[in-house]
């Protein structure tokens, strides 16, 4: 499978240009994590990926054909998570997975479904109402319907949102099984639930793509760029963001990205967190 973006630009009604001139080559087997903080344009890249929205300019192909006349084939291979997803609280969640097998035309749809609960730990929820769910476990649902049928496309928009973190490791797993003969899209701000996992990066911000390559590229991009002090009061000398605060017993550690250190700082080794902080910072002018 393979989704191709030439040029794409994505300009609202009201005139916020939420994607500007993006190129992307997407195919399988890969686990691809989509990384941005919010109006990066991460959620109308899905979209438009999923054909819910037409692209103000440029392409958008799948396996060599326009998306548009593609999308029947598409949906089919499709499971998609969207970030506001709706459930019907008065059914029972296999009932709801059932309507929803329904709506994908799923034929062997009791076998699918099964498959979805286990997979996603519901088995004990399987004859409860939605209404009587945990938030966490209205999110596996959501995770849920978009496994059904094995999907070779998966989009999953901040999946792992109100789990634990138990859960989340757990999640993490199934994503990367999935991913080993399909393509999925993992968007998300939690940096953790895809550095473990994801072999290609996609880092959106303000509408243009910032970064695409692997997890190592990205970290390699802010070595030299991050150092700790112990004097915060002198960062008001020089151009540098704190990332974080560790209290010690010698006093707190500050956590720094800048574009040069100043001297008093001591570089350390960045964390992926600390290179997608640092590309963040400087794409906003603050470095």
């Amino acid at each position: 499978m393979e989704l191709q973006l030439k040029s794409l630009s994505m300009v609202y009604p009201n005139g916020k240009k939420a994607l500007e001139h993006v190129n992307l080559n997407l195919s399988s087997p890969s686990l691809i994590g989509l990384l941005g903080p919010n109006g990066a344009g991460k959620t109308t890249l899905m979209k438009l990926l999923t054909n819910a929205l037409q692209p103000t300019s440029g392409t958008l192909s799948y396996n060599g054909s326009p998306l548009a006349s593609a999308e029947r084939e598409l949906k089919s291979r499709l499971g998609y998570l969207p970030q506001a997803f709706g459930l019907f609280d008065e059914l029972t969640v296999y009932e709801f997975l059932d309507y929803m097998s329904a709506l994908k035309g799923i034929s062997s749809s009791k076998t699918a479904i099964e498959r979805a609960l286990t997979d996603t730990n519901l088995i004990p929820q399987r004859k409860v109402k939605i209404r009587t769910l945990s938030g966490g476990q209205r999110q596996r649902v959501g995770i849920s319907q978009a496994l059904l049928g094995n999907p070779e496309l998966l989009i999953l928009d901040e999946p792992t949102v109100g789990l634990d973190p138990e859960e989340r490791v757990s999640f993490r797993n199934l994503f990367s099984r999935t991913a080993q003969n399909k393509l999925v899209l993992l968007s998300t701000h939690i940096i953790e639930d895809v550095q473990s996992v994801c072999n290609r990066f996609i880092l959106l911000g303000g509408g243009h793509i910032l970064f695409d390559g692997r997890p190592e590229d990205l970290i390699s991009l802010s070595h030299g760029h991050v150092g700790t002090v112990r004097e915060e009061s002198r960062l008001a000398e020089c151009k540098a963001a704190v990332t974080s605060r560790i209290h010690t017993a010698q006093g707190v550690v500050c956590r720094i990205v800048a574009e040069q250190l100043p001297n008093f700082a001591v570089p350390v080794e960045p964390t992926l967190e600390d290179a997608y902080l640092y590309l963040m910072e400087r794409e906003g002018g603050k470095l």
